[in-house]
């Protein structure tokens, strides 16, 4: 169905009034039991079942998949392989799952009743899904009842024997959404574990920030992992489907949220394999502005080996920040004491067209002349030329010209 479509069947929704007896709403601290939960058979055929915390409930829902089914690119049977093979390397990074079995990773995404930050936002679906030894398992938390969170989050802490947490701008929204509401009911409920974080939008803005307007989820798993979704309710339209369930507690009135959650969490699993396979990989096809932000990323760990391989790909490239991926690879050479191929970079940017650059490289090469070469008039020499490049700015000006002063006592001029 449209878009449109189902806007259209949710005005029809919203119109149609019901009796007080025909909702069969639980009121919070009414006691639980299953004769009194609404629509319990229909959410049964959805995989959901109650949990009972006190007197009050929420309900669970559950969806296995097969280990080798496949979500966009990948099957879920990836996973494993990728989570071994950080095992097995020695690249220190922030998405390595050195130290982890595939089941202790914990991808996580929520639905609220809206985007804000503060107390007033509520919480109304916890999904996860996690990896095993033969199957994947997709679990939904469902708050069915605002009076009822102490049992959303109660069954959400029984599932949390994980090792770290894997979500898509989850160290911004999510979690702390999370620990927002449960600050709100700790009195209630076990305290919050501590566990890692691997927040996967971080990465796909390195990698892709040049290539979409828009970083979320849906433009990422459609265009990098090729995830097409038939009949997708957007995520935005959420908060007013779950005030309208609430209202009516339908199932089948918020059986879209679940499906599109259930869809979250499942491109997280994707998603962590292929950004993995970029880091890992070798064979791993990658554009050069890719190479090139993974190059920047592992400057960003300090990982020089795995920075100067990636820029050295690039040798020769043609792209957008070739000029600034060889300065990049410049510094990493003068790092290691490779003095000549750094200098045979800095005088091809000298010579370029980018003003910038030219500036930078002229400098490195100046400081080369000065302390590597101890040749002060050749130092002195290469700041006269940098002062006549055009489009220099005052603060350019005034370093180079406190540069030449030095020099030429130097040089004894």
């Amino acid at each position: 169905m449209s878009l449109k479509g189902k806007l259209n069947r949710m005005k029809k929704h919203l119109s149609h009034n019901q009796t007080d007896e025909k909702r069969q709403e639980i009121k919070a601290g009414q006691a639980v039991n299953a004769e009194n939960i609404p629509f319990l058979k229909e959410w049964e055929q959805l995989g959901a079942a109650p949990y009972y915390f006190e007197d009050s409930f929420c309900l669970i829902r559950e969806v296995t998949y097969q280990l080798g089914e496949q979500h966009g690119l990948y099957s879920f049977a990836e996973l494993p392989k990728i989570v071994d093979a950080w095992n097995k390397s020695e690249i220190h990074h922030s998405l390595s799952a050195k130290g982890y079995r595939s089941h202790e990773l914990f991808f996580f995404d929520t639905e609220t009743t809206g985007l804000s930050r503060g107390t007033g936002n509520m919480i109304f679906l916890l999904g996860h899904a996690r990896v095993f030894s033969d199957k994947v398992v997709v679990k939904q938390h469902l708050l069915t009842n605002p009076g009822n969170e102490a049992a959303l989050y109660k069954s959400f802490l029984d599932e949390v024997d994980v090792e770290s947490l894997v979500t898509y701008n989850g160290k911004s929204f999510d979690w702390p959404q999370v620990k927002t509401r449960h600050t709100l009911l700790r009195d209630q409920i076990p305290a919050l574990p501590e566990f890692g974080h691997f927040d996967l939008l971080h990465g796909s803005r390195r990698l892709w920030k040049h290539k979409y307007e828009r970083m979320a989820l849906s433009v990422v798993e459609k265009e990098e992992l090729h995830v097409n979704r038939e009949d997708d309710t957007p995520g935005f339209l959420a908060p007013m489907i779950y005030f309208h369930f609430l209202k009516e507690q339908k199932p089948s009135l918020i059986e879209g949220i679940l499906t599109h959650n259930e869809l979250d969490v499942l491109s997280l699993i994707s998603l962590y394999i292929h950004l993995s396979k970029k880091i890992l990989s070798k064979d791993a096809v990658k554009e050069n502005n890719e190479k090139y932000a993974l190059a920047r990323w592992h400057l960003a760990h300090r990982d020089v080996q795995e920075a100067t391989k990636h820029l050295q790909e690039l040798t020769d490239a043609e792209f957008e920040h070739a000029n600034q991926a060889a300065y990049d690879l410049s510094l990493q050479y003068k790092r290691l004491n490779q003095w000549d191929e750094a200098v045979r970079i800095w005088k091809d940017l000298f010579e370029s067209n980018d003003v910038h650059l030219a500036l930078k490289a002229g400098i490195e090469l100046a400081k080369y002349e000065e302390h590597r070469q101890k040749d002060a008039e050749s130092a002195l020499s290469m700041t006269q030329s940098l002062l006549a490049l055009s489009s220099l700015s005052e603060r350019d000006i005034e370093a180079l010209e406190k540069r030449k002063t030095r020099l030429l006592r130097k040089a004894g001029q």
